[in-house]
């Protein structure tokens, strides 16, 4: 019998990440970093140690224990990390270096082998880079158009301005499902549907969604979702595509390489089935099950629970900042999860971030990888800070006791 996960205790859960109970430069550390990359569990570091230590071998091949036992647990990973997305089967999930890679192979792979001249792509005005890019190269090649979705003021997406660009020559629509530089929860299940409607297919980047709330591919009936291992207390350099089987069946080999073969001649090669076919070469072995071991942690815990932690924590930061004067909120959805954006009147995001680096507060700067969605706002980027469930109103209190100090200098 499965034990239900102990009601959400935010400062137990801190005792978990070791990270976080240090010093830096001379204060201790607040971490508000969490877009970028969340901490790790000691769970998940000794996964990593533990495969190194007693279980290190390749995976598939060997006839022996080392490899039976590295295989179990690397296959046992996938199917935690499908189940958490509830996908129909786990031979659907695919491991990729990252959401960057999983968006790339979709591009490369669906896009070079159904695109065509005229074609048109959508993706949202707030996307990451990693949602943009690879379109607009895949795109360039075949002839085919991005067009970006708009964004009003508040960082919502235009949903009628969407169905208005939407016809028969719209193939793909791909739209973050949270914003990483403005925290948006975006209305994917209504774009999904306007999409399909019209015969376009849809990808989700799940990047900044997925450690935040319970993600049901099946009941969102997207083509393809994306996500990284590192954004959900996992390691880094490791990410996952999920995508509706007969899409990915009829999809032609991203790389080539060991592993990704059924036979190979000079008279031909013939390739593996899913979800094989896209994993080229040795793959990240400890990666993967140190994953599973985060999906482990995360589903011991009351996910509820954590939820509303981290949505009170976004609450009350952000009634902080708008009682503060000379900070001015960016990205004001009524739907935002964890991420509160914002400028200091006066002072550049690169110098505030610096002055909270010395309090040991550690927040992002910059445009967050989100450049157009920052040019239509007419600014350079922001400070960012992202909040995780091993946070706590302490932090935010800790964040705005460095912001007024460092206004001193700012002025």
């Amino acid at each position: 019998m499965i034990e239900s996960p102990k009601p959400f205790d935010a400062e137990a859960v801190r005792r978990d990440f070791p990270i976080l109970h240090q010093e830096v430069n001379g204060h201790p550390l607040v971490y508000l970093d969490n877009a970028a990359t969340t901490q790790k569990p000691e769970a998940v570091i000794q996964a990593i140690v533990e495969y190194y230590r007693c279980d290190n071998s390749n995976v598939h091949r060997g006839a022996h224990a080392l490899a039976d036992r590295a295989t179990q647990k690397f296959e046992a990973a996938r199917q935690k990390v499908a189940a958490l997305i509830n996908a129909p089967d786990s031979r659907q999930l695919i491991w990729t270096r990252g959401t960057s890679e999983s968006i790339n192979l979709v591009a490369a792979s669906w896009g070079r082998s159904q695109l065509r001249e005229g074609d048109r792509i959508l993706v949202s005005a707030m996307e990451h880079h990693s949602n943009i890019v690879p379109w607009q190269m895949v795109a360039q090649e075949k002839g085919a158009t991005v067009e970006p979705i708009p964004v009003d003021r508040t960082g919502m997406i235009d949903l009628e301005a969407f169905a208005a660009m939407l016809d028969d020559r719209v193939r793909m629509v791909a739209c973050v499902h949270v914003s990483n530089a403005l925290g948006t929860i975006n209305p994917v299940e209504e774009i999904v549907r306007r999409a399909h409607a019209v015969g376009a297919l849809c990808l989700i980047d799940g990047a900044q969604a997925i450690s935040h709330f319970d993600v049901d591919v099946q009941a969102l009936d997207c083509d393809f979702y994306v996500f990284s291992a590192h954004k959900l207390f996992g390691p880094t350099g490791l990410g996952a595509l999920y995508g509706k089987r007969e899409l990915l069946e009829a999809m032609p080999p991203y790389q080539g390489g060991g592993e990704m073969i059924e036979t190979v001649s000079f008279a031909g090669t013939t390739y593996n089935q899913l979800p094989y076919k896209f994993e080229a070469g040795t793959p990240d072995i400890a990666g993967v099950i140190a994953f599973g071991a985060a999906v482990d942690y995360l589903m011991s815990l009351d996910r509820k629970g954590a939820a509303a932690h981290e949505q009170d924590l976004l609450r009350y930061a952000e009634e902080r900042a708008r009682a503060t004067p000379g900070i001015t909120l960016v990205g004001t959805a009524a739907n935002k999860t964890s991420v509160m954006s914002f400028l200091v009147d006066g002072a550049h995001p690169h110098d505030v971030g610096m002055l909270l680096d010395q309090q040991g507060v550690a927040v992002r700067t910059g445009n967050h990888c989100a450049q157009p969605i920052m040019d239509q706002f007419g600014i350079p980027g922001t400070v960012r800070a992202s909040f995780a469930f091993y946070n706590t109103r302490a932090d935010v209190d800790r964040l705005f006791e460095a912001l007024a100090k460092a206004r001193q200098f700012l002025v």
